[in-house]
């Protein structure tokens, strides 16, 4: 892609100097993304069978099982994926550029607010890394120990994580909405990465609400 203003972002009157171009393809980027991802999911996934379900205690539901290996993806991303943006302003001009920085070189052309170090894109990573990624860590330690506070737990976690993704969405709106390169980096990372954020929240949030609505109604009717 050329690099009309010295580098490949949109608006092309960004200023980024040192800019150093990225040198891993997207599929270099994205197949090992994709492959830790499942290693993840994996180890959770058997570990929440053989060894959380064993003994006297209640039985993880699949539905939980699941929602940990959620957790255990968003907790990692937050604090390893993210927490390198934040921790690296640089990576724009690093000459010998990480595994990570260059993931962030790749995702800015889907939103170039990253590269320019936007103060809103900087404020949610913030949160994101600080509070949500060791929340969601946390939230696999209350499922796993059936803590009495798990689902409560979830639920503020999520409505962080959606109301992360608002801010996102309509900040990018406000702001004219012409931070990315093509369509298909639109669709393919704004749109389409995002989008488990958004989805996955709502439906564990959802499901919290229910279980702690119905915690509620038990406990009422058992003192009646």
């Amino acid at each position: 892609m050329a690099a009309i203003g010295g580098h490949p972002y949109s608006p092309s009157d960004i200023e980024l100097p040192g800019f150093v171009p990225q040198q891993l393809s997207p599929l270099q980027l994205v197949v090992p993304l994709i492959g830790t991802s499942l290693l993840v999911i994996t180890v959770i996934w058997l570990v929440s069978g053989r060894v959380l379900n064993t003994g006297r205690s209640a039985r993880l539901s699949k539905a939980d099982r699941l929602i940990m290996c959620w957790w255990a993806i968003t907790g990692l991303t937050n604090l390893i994926i993210e927490a390198s943006f934040l921790f690296t302003p640089n990576y724009l001009t690093k000459e010998s550029p990480s595994f990570f920085d260059e993931i962030w070189k790749e995702y800015s052309k889907a939103d170039s607010r990253y590269a320019s170090r936007d103060t809103t894109i900087v404020a949610i990573e913030v949160i994101a890394v600080f509070l949500r990624g060791p929340a969601s860590l946390l939230a696999i330690y209350a499922i796993a120990s059936r803590k009495s506070y798990s689902y409560i737990l979830q639920f503020s976690v999520c409505m962080g994580h959606i109301c992360a993704m608002l801010v996102y969405y309509i900040t990018a709106y406000l702001d004219g909405m012409n931070f990315c390169v093509s369509p298909f980096y639109f669709w393919t990372y704004f749109v389409g990465a995002n989008s488990p954020w958004v989805v996955i929240p709502t439906l564990i949030a959802i499901r919290s609400w229910k279980l702690i609505s119905q915690s509620f109604h038990s406990s009422k009717v058992n003192q009646d």
